[in-house]
């Protein structure tokens, strides 16, 4: 159609970024802002903040046709099957109203055998949303949670306002690939989305694939963040990437709750342990590619530490979830907001018998809105760490 009323994208427009990038095509939304890249500076920590997990796009309108114009980019893994493009939703006064993916865009091709990666520049491509219910409403369009998207502007049969601010608590989760949205297959069914919805809140998601693993800079970022919640989901990272030993690790969590607590003393914190993953309960990481799955034309990991290294220090996650509990028993004493949650109450041997992990370690569609509906509960219920009863 020619006679849309073309919008540019800004700042303005986005909740649950932190920082948004002005692009030569647009805008970037990331969830850890430019000085936070600059420090760690890992290459999977990058691809996955900049993967805009829990963003939306947010705008007032009277608007019943649609058309937002993006870049994504998409992940081509050599010996893997294709990935699925990612999926963007239209939410519209709290209601699902569609949702469909952009085929155009960038493409990054990762092998992961040889740890090399290579970009081939795309075009932008349209995703519509036609029939958009009439009269004045809210929209959010969320993003796709694992496919980085360049933002170029928003096409519209009527003009396209910011809404007021929310006045909902914000509530801001870190955590590892789980949080951030790993073999979930839209947006708004990620774990932290589902709960998000049924608690009423706005979430900041800094969930990020393979990088939860207590960097100074992270908690540093949300320390300086506006939140009335807080969660920590920690564990899974720092034993599948063979990151540290028992003693860090305390030290480590201390550390990163005392760098929170300088600019949230009171906001209720709460920290959760690893949900269970049979494969790295009692042996100790690193995990690996599995190539019997790849040779299959399927993606698997496998377990590859010595459980009998434990006993000098090596981490499981039954390890972990003892660590995690221990700190927050001994920071109670001086600190009554903190709380802890036992990762298995959201997903734990049970569910593992009915829903196993597909790939050994990642959480299949239906568990990620299991896991969601039982955090709401367990956390925004009235006897959780973030109920306002």
């Amino acid at each position: 159609m020619n006679d849309l009323i073309s919008t540019r994208v800004t700042a303005d427009h986005l909740r649950g970024a932190l920082e948004v990038e002005p692009t030569d095509r647009g805008v970037r939304p990331h969830r850890l802002p430019a000085w936070a890249r600059d420090q760690l500076g890992d290459p999977q920590l990058l691809m996955a903040e900049s993967q805009p997990s829990g963003v939306r796009l947010v705008f007032r309108t009277t608007a019943t046709r649609v058309e937002l114009e993006a870049v994504p980019t998409k992940r081509t893994y050599p010996g893997a099957p294709p990935r699925p493009d990612g999926v963007y939703e239209m939410v519209v006064d709290g209601r699902l109203h569609g949702s469909g993916s952009i085929a155009a865009g960038d493409e990054i091709v990762i092998d992961m055998i040889a740890g090399t990666s290579e970009t081939h520049a795309g075009e932008p491509g349209r995703i519509v949303f036609p029939d958009v219910p009439p009269g004045e409403k809210d929209v959010a369009i969320w993003l796709p949670h694992d496919e980085t998207t360049e933002l170029v502007a928003l096409h519209t049969d009527a003009r396209v306002d910011v809404p007021a601010p929310s006045t909902r608590r914000t509530w801001l989760h870190h955590g590892s690939s789980i949080s951030h949205g790993s073999n979930a297959t839209e947006p708004t069914g990620t774990w932290p989305v589902v709960a998000a919805t049924s608690a009423g809140v706005d979430l900041v998601n800094l969930g990020f694939g393979g990088s939860a693993l207590l960097d100074p800079a992270v908690a540093r970022v949300i320390r300086d963040t506006p939140a009335d919640l807080i969660s920590l989901k920690l564990g899974i990272n720092l034993v599948n990437t063979d990151l540290m030993r028992r003693r860090a690790l305390v030290a480590g969590v201390h550390g990163f709750l005392d760098t929170i607590r300088d600019g949230h003393p009171a906001t209720p914190l709460l920290v959760v342990s690893p949900v269970l993953c049979p494969m790295h309960e009692e042996t100790p990481g690193p995990s690996a590619f599995d190539p019997e799955s790849l040779a299959d034309g399927r993606l698997a990991f496998r377990a590859v530490g010595d459980p009998a290294e434990v006993a000098l220090g090596k981490l499981t996650l039954q390890v972990v979830r003892g660590v995690l509990a221990d700190v927050v028993d001994a920071r109670n004493v001086t600190d009554p907001h903190l709380s802890y949650l036992d990762g298995r109450e959201l997903y734990g041997e049970p569910d593992a018998a009915e829903l196993p992990l597909p790939d050994r370690l990642h959480p299949d569609p239906e568990t990620h809105r299991v896991m969601g509906r039982r955090f709401a509960d367990l956390a925004f219920g009235r006897e959780g760490a973030f109920s306002v009863l």
